[in-house]
């Protein structure tokens, strides 16, 4: 087993444990770790940027090839940092108005295509298809994305959730069961978001404890079980000395 995985097991089980020490309380052990995490994650985040940004898309396209009109976005870029000058940060306002206005007008068109023109087209499909000499067919397949059934219940669903939002009529009678089918709607996204934000977090412990169970190996030194113990008896000490010097309740 080469040293720089072993290495790398050790740290890896061992910032895994000190994060899972907050399910037992907030406590120095997890505040170290998520003090590393932070500090890591900002440091390759910095080295990462000037690497990707100044070096390969200033600095190279500048000296090697000649690329003179890239000084005009360090300029601007440069007027952003005149927001740490008190006297002359009036002139990183120039940069900021560039830089959001630049990006809502990148925005704004991409999600006005993917949100809204998206949703209209899908809503407007037909809901019969002709297929030459068959006639008309209607397709029952929900898998199919684009048959017959998805069609209608799209509609239904967009139909339904917007007369719930439109509040200019009384939702009674017909208005209400209509207003009632579009929470239904409502409640199935939210629940469908939240279930795969859920799944999402699950297959990160899943994969946090599967390496876990893979590193109590003798090959790597059984980390797992070492510093399981470690960190077990660092709470024990935690607890300890918090119940024999107790805060002071002021």
């Amino acid at each position: 087993m080469p040293f720089e995985l072993i290495v790398g097991a050790w740290v890896a089980t061992g910032l895994t444990l000190l994060i899972f020490t907050f399910l037992y309380r907030d406590n120095p052990l997890f505040k170290l770790a998520e003090h590393l995490y932070v500090g890591v994650s900002v440091g390759y985040i910095i080295v990462k940027t000037y690497d990707t940004v100044i070096v390969h898309l200033v600095v190279k396209p500048i000296v090697e090839n000649g690329e003179v009109a890239l000084l005009i976005p360090v300029a601007i870029g440069m007027l952003m940092l005149a927001r740490y000058v008190p006297k002359a940060a009036w002139m990183s306002r120039y940069a900021f108005a560039l830089i959001v206005g630049m990006g809502a007008g990148l925005a704004i068109p991409r999600t006005i295509s993917s949100f809204i023109l998206k949703q209209i087209e899908d809503t407007v499909r037909p809901l019969l298809s002709l297929t030459g000499t068959d006639g008309i067919t209607f397709s029952m397949d929900v898998l199919n994305p684009s048959s017959n059934l998805n069609a209608i219940i799209i509609l239904l669903g967009v139909s339904s959730v917007l007369f719930y939002f439109f509040f200019s009529i009384e939702h009674s009678g017909v208005g209400k069961a209509v207003a009632r089918t579009g929470i239904i709607f409502l409640m199935i996204s939210f629940g469908a978001a939240f279930g795969y934000t859920v799944m999402a977090r699950m297959s990160l412990l899943i994969g946090r404890l599967t390496d876990l169970i893979e590193f109590s190996d003798a090959s790597y030194g059984r980390p797992t079980i070492w510093l399981l113990i470690l960190i077990v008896g660092a709470l024990f000490m935690l607890a300890r000395r918090r119940t024999d010097h107790p805060p002071d309740s002021q």
